[in-house]
């Protein structure tokens, strides 16, 4: 019985083997067809500049943070986050009765002291009078006394009188002078109650678009507390990254030197050419600096506060590449068409890194001066027979 088995599971192998031979045979070689016509390269070592990468968050080029500067409760805020703004329109009112009162206050100093500069210019007028009269008497006493019409005791009276009335006049001018002087101080006084009772309403600086709203209507603030935050647009408007790096890879950069940024937008983002505008150190004990990107008019669409990474030339090495034009992509695998001395594309399945200029480089899969197939023809097989 055993014996059966085993000779029928014979048979039925050899029966198989010469049923495939029988199809091998009558299938014709890729050898065997007409040769096709196609390009080639050659795989080849390539300047390439090795790069590095830091990410960093998309913020406005113009921002202004719109703080107080008083010590007063807010009565209104008269915008929301994401509305849009001119260029001196009300964004928050404060409670302005106390600099209301203070103003006030200065302005009524401002007139007493006008009036009392114009009580003291009288009295000088009348000053001057006075010693215009005493003048002319200690002139006519004087005369009368050289001829002996005059008593010395009654020249003594006109000289003091004289005396008195400019002693008068030179303390009424002073008077006048201290007068004017307060005024110019009270005029002072007025003016400062009159900026500080205008910071009661706070206005956008330019035109723009809220980003942050920090109080409501109730809250008493400090001086320097933020209120509203907003961001250019218009003529101003422009988005930068800023990105930290260590010491080592920012001594390689420089200003206007070229980079490219790549920001996540809820789906995929091709690189944007960038221009760096600024280098700056941020902290000499860990020898860190932040660098500022600006990127090019295609990041239009773009919106502060999206998270993104920036991407830096480092220095050039050489690298194994072929023409990105040569690659086949079959699911998530490169292939290449790789023709040998026999003149057959055999398909390769390769590596690829980065690319750059046209070229790919290719990690795992050829050699220096291997030739492939640039733009392979949809009708090429592997195996197949090519020229070129």
């Amino acid at each position: 019985m055993t014996t059966t088995k085993v000779w029928g599971l014979g048979l039925l192998v050899a029966v198989s083997a010469a049923a495939c031979g029988g199809d091998t045979a009558r299938t014709p070689e890729a050898d065997d067809t007409t040769p096709v016509a196609v390009t080639t390269d050659t795989a080849a070592l390539t300047p390439f500049a090795d790069s590095f990468e830091s990410g960093g968050t998309l913020v406005a080029r113009q921002t202004a943070i719109i703080s107080s500067r008083v010590l007063a409760p807010v009565l209104r805020v008269t915008v929301q986050p994401g509305a849009v703004v001119r260029r001196g329109q009300v964004l928050v009112e404060l409670d302005a009765e106390q600099m209301t009162a203070s103003a006030a206050g200065a302005s009524a100093s401002l007139e007493a002291a006008r009036a009392s500069v114009r009580a003291a210019e009288s009295e000088q007028a009348a000053a001057e009078a006075g010693l215009a009269l005493a003048r002319t008497s200690h002139t006519r006493i004087a005369r009368l006394h050289q001829d002996r019409s005059a008593t010395a005791q009654e020249l003594d009276e006109a000289l003091s009188a004289l005396r008195q009335a400019e002693a008068r006049l030179a303390a009424v001018t002073a008077h006048v002078e201290s007068g004017k002087r307060s005024i110019d101080a009270a005029t002072a006084g007025a003016q400062v109650a009159t900026i500080t009772r205008s910071w009661a309403t706070l206005t956008a600086p330019f035109d723009g678009r809220v980003v942050t709203r920090h109080v409501d209507p109730g809250t008493t603030l400090g001086p320097g507390q933020p209120l509203v935050t907003i961001e250019a647009t218009g003529a101003q408007s422009g988005l930068q990254m800023d990105v930290r790096l260590d010491a080592t890879r920012a001594a390689g950069l420089s200003l206007g030197q070229t980079a490219d940024l790549r920001v996540e937008t809820g789906g995929t983002s091709d690189w944007t050419p960038a221009r760096i505008t600024k280098i700056a150190r941020v902290d000499p004990a860990s020898h860190s600096f932040i660098v500022t990107l600006e990127p090019g008019a295609s990041a239009q669409a773009w919106q502060s506060g999206y998270f993104g990474r920036a991407r830096f030339a480092g220095a050039s090495t050489e690298r194994l590449t072929v023409p990105e034009s040569a690659i086949v992509t079959r699911g998530q695998l490169s292939f290449v068409y790789l023709v040998g001395a026999d003149m057959h594309a055999r398909l390769r399945i390769i590596a690829t890194g980065d690319a750059s200029g046209g070229r790919v480089e290719v990690l795992s899969g050829l050699s220096a001066g291997d030739r492939v197939v640039v733009n392979p023809p949809a009708t090429l097989a592997d195996g197949q027979k090519v020229r070129s």
